[in-house]
């Protein structure tokens, strides 16, 4: 997995520190074998740490200016997948509405937090509710994911930021960062804890299966259910589960997640633009 991007500016201009979440998320199901970060200008230094959520984040600090900044992560990995995943969740949560434990509700208070409520997603989210009321959870979900893909019409936007679940409904389109945040405020209007998911997705085969978010870096949720734990949905390609998902960084938001920010010391003018190359391949097909 090799991910560059490079800044451009019209002028030399003094950089100010970055901070980078390339590196992904060890776990039972993804493994890292060999990492490499190169930065050019070289940092004056670079450290690395474990933010508040436990996802690496790597610091560079220069003292030079420059009119161009690569960032040049290569990862191997090995990715663990369960094609048709199964969830054993527990029996009292198998059907919903079901009710977390206290100490779950202590644990989960910011998973379940709204950021942006709103009556427009909340008839939305309540739209894929049964008429009787109860359905079965992994069904209530499974019908919630495939329904924005339905509904919301993807565009690619580079901009930094994200927009407000009601503005993707309201406009209806988005990208998966938008994605992500509405099915994530819809799922808590719902009662259901729910986090953000900054990492990659990969398809084996990608040049005949059309994958939505490939090419860049890709974003998604996990709700969490009891007796499953922190289960993956990618309301962006349709996906339950982690087939194809590479985790990077989690967050209550999408704003404590975000892939690569930081500043320099210049006008506004000077910045010309940024390019940004992401590419999954499976050395194992090759």
């Amino acid at each position: 997995m090799r991910h560059v991007t490079t800044y451009r500016y019209a002028c030399p201009v003094r950089l100010g520190d970055h901070q980078m979440m390339f590196r992904p998320r060890e776990s039972h199901d993804l493994r890292l074998v060999r990492t490499r970060l190169s930065i050019s200008p070289e940092p004056q230094s670079l450290r690395w740490l474990h933010d508040v959520f436990d996802n690496s984040l790597a610091v560079a600090s220069f003292d030079t200016e420059t009119a161009e900044l690569v960032f040049d992560s290569e990862v191997t990995l090995e990715h663990i997948e369960a094609p048709h995943p199964d969830y054993a969740l527990a029996d009292d949560a198998q059907d919903f509405p079901f009710a977390y434990s206290r100490e779950e509700r202590l644990d989960l208070a910011r998973a379940l937090e709204r950021h942006h409520p709103a009556g427009e997603v909340d008839r939305w989210a309540a739209g894929f509710l049964p008429a009787g009321g109860r359905v079965g959870t992994m069904a209530l979900l499974r019908r919630i994911t495939l329904g924005i893909r339905e509904q919301l019409t993807y565009s690619r936007r580079y901009e930094r930021g994200v927009q407000t679940p009601a503005e993707t409904l309201a406009k209806g389109t988005g990208t998966c960062r938008d994605y992500a945040f509405l099915m994530m405020e819809g799922v808590r209007a719902l009662g259901l804890a729910a986090r953000f998911v900054s990492g990659y997705i990969f398809v084996p085969g990608a040049e005949s299966v059309p994958v939505i978010g490939g090419g860049a870096t890709h974003a998604w949720l996990q709700v969490y259910l009891p007796g499953a734990g922190w289960v993956d949905f990618d309301p962006t390609n349709s996906i339950i589960g982690n087939r194809n998902l590479i985790r990077v960084a989690v967050a209550w938001a999408p704003a404590q997640a975000l892939p690569l920010w930081g500043t320099y010391t210049g006008t506004r003018s000077s910045f010309l633009g940024m390019d940004v190359s992401v590419s999954v391949l499976d050395e194992g097909a090759a």
